[in-house]
């Protein structure tokens, strides 16, 4: 089972930015597609973006376009959410979490496509 690791969250100013990282352990993290989802208080947890295991397609919601962006460094194993122009109604705990399937041609947008989640780190965004 893969183990995947958050950091980089914390406390910003509306309108700054932070870039959270996702660590995941083992040798296959170029074969599976990467997600990032987020849970505010009170609040069933959402979908903020997701690449494809090629790297090749990326989605994100409507609240975040724009404004955030994924990426990953392989040789790293880390998958990367660069979050800009950050608003209080981002306040949330951000999880990243692994497609289920190999090499799987999607780019997961619902949990069910998921197999694997990290601990989270929260993110608050202060008016």
């Amino acid at each position: 089972q893969v183990q995947l690791v958050e950091s980089g969250g914390g406390l910003v100013q509306a309108g700054g930015s932070l870039r959270l990282s996702c660590v995941a352990s083992g040798r296959t993290f170029s074969s599976y597609g990467m997600g990032w989802f987020r849970q505010a208080p009170g609040k069933e947890r959402e979908f903020v973006g997701a690449v494809s295991w090629s790297g090749e397609r990326i989605n994100y919601s409507d609240a975040v376009k724009g404004r955030f962006t994924i990426s990953r460094d392989i040789a790293k194993n880390t998958v990367y959410l660069q979050m800009n122009s950050l608003k209080p109604e981002d306040t949330a705990v951000y999880y990243c979490a692994r497609v289920r399937g190999w090499r799987r041609n999607i780019v997961g947008t619902i949990e069910d496509e998921f197999d694997s989640w990290g601990q989270g780190t929260q993110v608050t965004v202060s008016s």
